[in-house]
């Protein structure tokens, strides 16, 4: 747990440096590479191997990390710490996602639209050229929601249980669904398996975060003047989670959409196709710029709150 700490320090100081190389673009790049190959044949072929893609894959990065990890340490014993602190920190984006989110907010803070549209087309894979500032906040607050549990939460909650190598594996699921587990003609029976198993992954991480993110709101309510509409959010939340395409995506959204007193969720145009989604939460107050600020500052709270709860949880087993 000392390490995950020291790894969230690193990962806060310094984030994704682009000099440095990152275990993800490696996990990508067997993705694509299998990808071109296995995808062909029938519908049946195809979900079979898909199933291959996604035991390889995640067999394979867990795998190499472990022996990569055992000969450093084996080395060194300090060599090995400080790979699997770099490891870690890799697989945690709390740095990138703030900045993601604040990179957005200042042009819109000035008023300049054109520059938060194409910020937050880095960010978001929904068309952004048309979109007024409560449509770019939408997508901002939405992103920075979800991305608290793929990014922040998930991986913490499985390094805790097996270290840099299951935190990098869960990575690898996360990435092989962000490039082949959509629902259309190329990828609907080759993506079958790795849409599920991130599905399966992220079950508990993004309920657990849903509950840290309630907490999160009656804590900055209490220390902020700006009250946040926590009563009633988490049952609110129960009964609005569901109806997300995602089983778990919705829990973050509908939890950061009820603190905020605003709604998520509606129309977005995918390369002109349009894509409607269930509105989450409740808009008793206009969607604008300082929403992406507050929901920085929950995901923020949520994070620490995980981490008290993992700590307290590590230090229970060893009092056991």
């Amino acid at each position: 747990m000392l390490l995950i700490t020291l790894a969230i320090g690193l990962d806060l100081l310094i984030g994704d440096p682009r000099s440095l190389p990152h275990p993800v673009v490696v996990i990508g790049s067997m993705i694509s590479f299998l990808e071109k190959r296995w995808n062909q044949g029938t519908p049946t072929q195809r979900k079979r191997r898909g199933f291959l893609l996604t035991a390889t894959v995640v067999i394979s990065v867990w795998g190499i990390s472990c022996v990569v990890l055992a000969l450093l340490t084996a080395i060194h014993p300090w060599l090995g710490l400080a790979a699997e602190l770099w490891l870690l920190a890799t697989t945690l984006a709390i740095k990138g996602l703030a900045d993601a989110g604040r990179a957005v907010a200042a042009p819109l803070m000035r008023g300049d639209l054109p520059g938060a549209r194409q910020a937050l087309s880095m960010i978001v894979g929904r068309d952004t050229a048309k979109l007024d500032e409560s449509e770019i906040t939408r997508g901002t607050v939405e992103t920075v929601a979800e991305n608290t549990v793929d990014g922040i939460t998930a991986p913490l909650f499985f390094a805790m249980l097996g270290g840099a190598p299951l935190a990098l594996a869960y990575k690898a699921i996360n990435t092989l669904d962000s490039m082949v587990g959509y629902r259309n003609e190329r990828y609907e029976n080759f993506g079958f398996a790795s849409a599920k198993l991130d599905d399966i992954a992220n079950w508990l991480p993004a309920r657990l975060t849903a509950g840290c993110l309630w907490v999160a709101g009656i804590v900055l309510t209490a220390v902020t003047n700006k009250p946040l509409h926590w009563r009633g959010a988490l049952r609110a939340t129960c009964h609005e989670a569901p109806r997300h395409p995602s089983p778990n995506a919705g829990w973050p959204e509908a939890m950061v959409a009820r603190l905020l007193g605003v709604q998520l969720g509606g129309i977005n145009t995918y390369q002109g196709i349009v894509s409607r989604r269930a509105p989450l939460g409740e808009p008793l107050e206009p969607l604008n710029v300082t929403h992406i600020n507050i929901t920085i500052a929950l995901m923020h709270m949520a994070w620490l709150l995980f981490l008290g709860l993992m700590w307290i949880w590590i230090l229970l087993m060893h009092a056991v």
